[in-house]
């Protein structure tokens, strides 16, 4: 049965029907006026912090750069491909180690799958957890500082960054496969590793191949940035131009990291398509 609404009656004595009773009312309006008090209280905090002139001066130092930053400095261009190329093969390259690694941690954090739900699963979705919490960024600066600044260190962090990605979203694939399969392959007597070969495998492998190539398209974007930490790729040359104030440079940097991103995507929604 739905919800009775409440009834009052007015002063001519008529019944009125109302969405919600005085309290819901009440209730209703005192969340709201919750809500606003800490918003203002949040905004007076920032505020209180904000330097407004420079706020306010804003659009013109805006306008400044952009005067200086146009036209790209396209004699640049000769110094940009070894880092791009760079880029490209961080993310790649990261997809593919992060992959490797997410493949058993998946198996292993499935409920259907993991040898043991007590021990072994917590396990694995720590990993997945701790990978996935902390940004590539963070990965980067970290690794910069244990194994010195250049590409490794930005493929590695490009890798941790993505096993728990992948892995969560494996994972859900392989507990929500079709169990009748599996008991069919079980049925035959086949052995552990079989059923996994023959019976789960098949199943995942559209989510596999869609989730690689989503992670890849989404490493491009990252690994574009990871230069400013030292963990090479173009974004190396985009911290150097921006010290020196070089913003002619920056915006050639710029576009060719927005051609990057956007072929990378093309890309990626073709895989995708193709498997779909």
């Amino acid at each position: 049965m739905g919800a009775i609404m409440p009834v009052s009656t007015n002063t001519a004595g008529k019944k009125v029907w109302q969405l919600r009773n005085r309290n819901e009312t009440l209730t209703r309006w005192f969340c709201f006026l919750v809500l606003v008090a800490t918003f203002m209280w949040c905004w007076k905090y920032i505020s209180d912090a904000t330097t407004w002139f420079f706020v306010w001066d804003a659009p013109n130092i805006a306008a400044d750069i952009g005067s200086r930053a146009f036209p790209p400095r396209w004699s640049y261009m000769d110094k940009l491909w070894g880092p791009i190329w760079d880029t490209l093969n961080i993310a790649t390259i990261g997809t593919v180690l992060a992959l490797i690694i997410a493949v058993p941690v998946a198996f292993l954090a499935a409920r259907n799958t993991t040898p043991s739900t007590l021990f072994i699963r917590p396990i694995a979705l720590l990993i997945i957890v701790s990978t996935r919490s902390i940004n590539s960024l963070i990965w980067a600066l970290l690794l910069v500082a244990i194994i010195g600044p250049g590409t490794f260190a930005g493929l590695i962090a490009i890798a941790i960054r993505s096993i728990g990605f992948c892995a969560k979203l494996l994972y859900e694939a392989i507990e929500e496969i079709d169990h009748k399969q599996v008991e069919a392959i079980t049925a035959t007597g086949a052995s552990r590793m079989q059923i996994m070969i023959y019976a789960i495998a098949p199943q995942i492998l559209p989510a596999f191949a869609g989730i690689s190539v989503f992670r890849w398209d989404i490493n491009i974007r990252e690994s574009t940035v990871l230069g400013l930490v030292g963990a090479g790729g173009i974004g190396l040359q985009l911290q150097s131009s921006l010290n020196t104030l070089a913003w002619p440079q920056v915006t050639l940097i710029l576009t060719v990291i927005l051609v990057a991103v956007v072929i990378g995507e093309w890309v990626s929604a073709k895989v995708r398509g193709a498997i779909i």
